[in-house]
């Protein structure tokens, strides 16, 4: 199980059992893990996170098509050789570059009465700017 691009958090919607944190990796699979205790689920969630943040190599642009459609950035699988206090400069241009992108995208909704393709392309940018 890679965890590169992957976030690991509390799952506080599932209710069948305690200490339970969801881990969603870059494939956008989602995995349910259960801790002894929770203190031990938190110390899981930040090693996994941090890990992931470690390994995680920066994105490269999405791919170029002659639709003028959203495409989700390719996701490197080999891990980063960048030192952590860049990998932590990375990530936090990349949280605000993103952060940018979707005011961008809220101020900019599509009509009303517009294509179906449109909305739902609207939609698929919109999910992927609040995952990231």
């Amino acid at each position: 199980l890679g965890v590169h691009h992957a976030l690991a958090e509390r799952a506080p919607k599932y209710t069948k059992r305690p200490n339970v944190f969801r881990l969603q990796t870059a494939e956008r699979r989602l995995f349910l893990f259960q801790a002894p205790t929770s203190e031990e689920m938190l110390s899981w969630i930040s090693r996994i996170n941090l890990v992931a943040a470690l390994f995680s190599s920066p994105p490269f642009p999405a791919a170029v098509g002659s639709q003028r459609r959203f495409v989700r950035p390719i996701l490197p699988t080999a891990p980063s050789r960048s030192p952590p206090e860049e990998q932590l400069r990375c990530h936090e241009q990349w949280l605000e570059r993103v952060g940018q992108e979707l005011l961008e995208h809220q101020r900019h909704l599509p009509e009303g009465r517009g294509r179906a393709r449109d909305l739902d392309e609207y939609r698929v940018k919109k999910e992927f700017l609040l995952e990231e």
